[in-house]
């Protein structure tokens, strides 16, 4: 409908795609001291979903947030009462704007959210055991025009991850460093 109406709108798909339905922007795993599951969480990973993205001059957030919007046909979550999602603009998912109107933490959380399993000890006291930061979001990817190509948009959602360095040095080393009261630190690329 947008397209006939002149507004450019591209189909996107995001694999590994959170469902994160209390909004706190983690997709969160409980299990008792024995490691078994605990349902405590509605929050889910779906394989991929499919939305689709249009481009609109955004007067209402500001000129900074013009560009491609998000809009959800398929919402599974009611928004302001309602089942509807967006639109959320991708400079506000990709800069973490998740307190702007139009479902921003939702989608923010579709492609960025932290996979974190908790211990549940009681029903006061739960601790944090694993956290996968990766894994949500992935070859985020609309159809190039003109051809049956993928054209991966992830940039246009999120920063790249930052890769981890693992480095070995000897404890005698890391002894006297703390001692000297140095700091060493390590940036990657």
């Amino acid at each position: 409908v947008l397209r006939c109406l002149g507004i450019p709108t591209r189909v996107i798909t995001n694999f590994n795609s959170a469902h994160d339905k209390n909004l706190n922007l983690s997709i969160d795993k409980y299990i008792d001291m024995s490691g078994n599951t605990l349902h405590l969480s509605e929050d889910s990973v779906w394989n991929f979903h499919v939305w689709n993205e249009s481009w609109f001059v955004r007067r209402d957030l500001g000129s900074f947030y013009d560009g491609w919007q998000v809009l959800d046909a398929t919402p599974q979550e009611k928004s302001k009462g309602i089942y509807q999602c967006g639109p959320a603009s991708t400079r506000a998912i990709k800069e973490g704007d998740v307190n702007l109107d139009y479902d921003s933490p939702f989608v923010f959380a579709a492609v960025n959210a932290d996979c974190v399993t908790w211990i549940r000890y009681s029903k006061k006291r739960k601790e944090r055991v694993y956290s996968n930061t990766r894994k949500i979001g992935k070859f985020i990817s609309t159809k190039a025009v003109g051809t049956n190509s993928r054209v991966d948009v992830t940039a246009n959602y999120k920063y790249p991850e930052v890769k981890e360095i693992s480095f070995k040095i000897p404890y005698s080393q890391y002894k006297s460093s703390l001692m000297d009261d140095r700091k060493i630190l390590v940036t990657a690329v």
